[in-house]
């Protein structure tokens, strides 16, 4: 009977014990979620620690390059260099930045025979100065190289994604008493660059490519196709006619800038 009791006593005790264990494990104070919440907030608060020791807040730009077009506006443009630059760039952390700024670029188109627009070979439109002014805002994602070697660590890669917008100004230097012609377009832009520090931290060397999809207000004008000349009817058999059925094209800039960080 003593055994039967101490075997009845020891099973009580086990039950005892594996009902604490079991109660302990669904104690919240105890919980793997919470133990995983916890490492995740370490570490986010130990990423913007060194953030805050190591990291950019604040970069300010200026910057010269170059601003050509395809398709018909880039056989019909000269591209006068340089393309002016200047923004800012805000860091929300190490891999992510926003970026406002502005780019300037003159161009210039020559028309010498019969278009639609003038059909007087006797005085051609001549010469047209194209200016564009695009206000643009971006979101910068600098590439995490933590595996890909010093040297691209150093250079500090990254992808650009920005909305701009072109304000575009036409001046026929040689027409119609000097006409202009003004408008608009949405576009967006896409490419990568690369800064590579002058100064640890404080100043970088920029360069910048991107491609360009506008929608441009005369991408679909018809004043510059090819005419016979009023004035002349045989001038296109004698001389060389050519004109453009429209002017789209994608656009592609390149720039250099200098960076000062703080």
């Amino acid at each position: 009977m003593l055994n039967l009791g101490l075997l009845h006593s020891l099973r009580a005790q086990n039950e005892n014990d594996i009902l604490e264990g079991f109660n302990d494990d669904l104690n919240s104070s105890n919980d793997i979620f919470s133990d995983f919440g916890e490492e995740i907030e370490n570490k986010q608060i130990q990423e913007e620690e060194r953030f805050y020791r190591y990291g950019r807040f604040v970069s300010f730009t200026m910057g010269l390059g170059l601003t050509t077009f395809s398709g018909n506006r880039g056989k019909a443009y000269n591209d006068n260099h340089p393309t002016f630059s200047f923004g800012i760039i805000y860091f929300a952390d190490f891999r992510n930045a926003f970026n406002l700024g502005m780019e300037y670029s003159k161009h210039t188109m020559l028309i010498d025979s019969p278009v639609e627009i003038n059909d007087d070979s006797e005085n051609p439109i001549g010469a047209v100065d194209i200016t564009f002014l695009r206000p643009f805002m971006a979101y910068r994602y600098y590439i995490d190289t933590t595996d890909l070697g010093t040297v691209i660590t150093f250079a500090n890669p990254y992808l650009i994604a920005r909305l701009e917008y072109w304000y575009q100004r036409n001046k026929f230097r040689e027409y119609n008493d000097g006409q202009m012609q003004k408008g608009g377009g949405l576009g967006l832009g896409a490419g990568g660059g690369l800064e590579i520090p002058v100064d640890l931290e404080k100043s970088f060397l920029g360069i910048q490519f991107l491609i360009h999809q506008v929608n441009l207000f005369d991408k679909d004008t018809k004043s510059f196709r090819s005419t016979p000349s009023s004035t002349d009817p045989t001038f296109c058999e004698t001389n060389r006619c050519y004109g453009f059925d429209n002017l789209k094209g994608i656009g592609y800039s390149f720039m250099t800038s200098y960076l000062i960080s703080w």
